[in-house]
């Protein structure tokens, strides 16, 4: 295990610090992760025991990377798992990535455009700030460790439909640059809204491309809009 910079390492005792999770460390902590991901969405207690199975199969993907945040250490030292993310590369054999084409055209977007989007694109899978934890743009932190240095050219995420975009989640993804690909989208077998949503990479800590002048569907707003 090992923190993300010495920077996090010097402010440990202060507040939460990154971490980096191996694959054994992450299969370690799965239980606590899972706890994470249930308090922070607000579901029934059990939840994580379906979602377990696939967590432990997402370890195995090519291009996994897990980043978490650790309380600052208790009387006994123990320091528990406050937030879990992480992502992975995204294929054209994988559930998701076959939705999300689906729905992309369904929206209106052209075989060439939405093709062109998805081949080449990591997939934010789970980004999780435990509710004690929230509000000091851990958030943030945890997306820009967990991207750092990722080699493909865009990510993908998608996430519950809020009135009004309002909440913490929204305003992070807003702030640091993701726009939309799909709205309103409902996956197989599960009746909510989601926003899939994207931005082309290197991420930086003003949510804005790093480079310019490349030719991208995720260079403005506008070019992400299907066409009809």
């Amino acid at each position: 295990m090992n923190t993300v910079s010495d920077a996090a390492e010097q402010v440990s005792d202060h507040g939460p610090v990154l971490i980096e999770l191996s694959p054994q460390e992450m299969r370690r902590r799965l239980t606590e992760a899972l706890s994470v991901y249930v308090a922070a969405m607000g579901y029934p207690r059990g939840t994580e025991l379906h979602r377990a199975p696939m967590w432990a199969e997402h370890i195995l993907r090519p291009g996994w990377r897990a980043v978490g945040a650790l309380a600052p250490a208790g009387d006994e030292g123990h320091r528990p798992l406050v937030a879990i993310a992480y992502c992975y590369r995204g294929a054209p054999h994988q559930w998701w990535h076959q939705q999300v084409r689906d729905g992309m055209r369904r929206a209106g977007w052209s075989h060439e455009r939405s093709e062109a989007m998805l081949a080449d694109y990591v997939e934010l899978t789970e980004l999780h700030v435990s509710p004690e934890a929230q509000g000091h743009r851990l958030g943030e932190r945890l997306l820009l460790a967990l991207l750092d240095g990722r080699r493909e050219s865009a990510v993908l995420l998608s996430t519950p439909e809020v009135a009004g975009e309002d909440n913490r989640a929204w305003r992070l993804y807003r702030r640091m640059g993701f726009v939309d690909v799909v709205r309103r989208f409902h996956f197989a077998g599960d009746s909510r809204p989601f926003a899939v949503l994207g931005r082309e990479l290197p991420l930086t800590e003003r949510g804005l491309p790093s480079t310019e002048g490349t030719a991208s569907p995720f260079t403005t707003t506008t070019e992400m809009r299907p066409t009809t």
